[in-house]
């Protein structure tokens, strides 16, 4: 195999995000485990709203980098699980802003230690410098191409 082919099978491997799939599969693994009934596309949402809530749903959209349909599938399924509701902005009523309820405030500890375990299992064995480097090459090739 030629140094090319084997570059462009890692550049397809990193385009089609075999690492980042993963990562989301066993975050969902380890969700399912804890008896917490989310996926971890769902997470990724209140991820953010338990950061800051009162975010439109294009807020969302933009920081999940996902479009505004799969953003309102996300919120009317966590809607349906009763952790999250809608609220017409005031000086907008054509906006929703998002809030968190009570249970999905309550979640947030339980959920995040699933989220940190997902990250300790994909990061064992991995040398902090070459993560570090890695990092640094992906916001670099993010800067390119946004």
């Amino acid at each position: 195999m030629t140094s090319n082919n084997l570059f462009a099978e890692e550049f397809f491997s990193f385009l089609t995000g075999k690492a980042s799939t993963a990562m989301s599969r066993r975050l969902q693994r380890n969700l399912k485990e804890s008896c917490l009934t989310i996926t971890s596309e769902q997470w990724s949402l209140l991820y953010y709203l338990w950061n800051e809530e009162g975010l439109t749903q294009q807020e969302l959209a933009n920081l999940t980098f996902r479009d505004k349909p799969s953003i309102s599938r996300l919120i009317n399924n966590l809607e349906k699980l009763k952790l999250v509701i809608r609220v017409n902005d005031k000086g907008d009523r054509r906006t929703n802003l998002i809030y968190l309820t009570k249970e999905g405030r309550k979640i947030k500890m339980d959920c995040m230690a699933q989220a940190s375990r997902t990250i300790a299992e994909a990061l064992d064995n991995v040398d902090r410098d070459k993560l570090k480097d890695a990092q640094h090459i992906l916001e670099t090739v993010y800067q390119n191409l946004k």
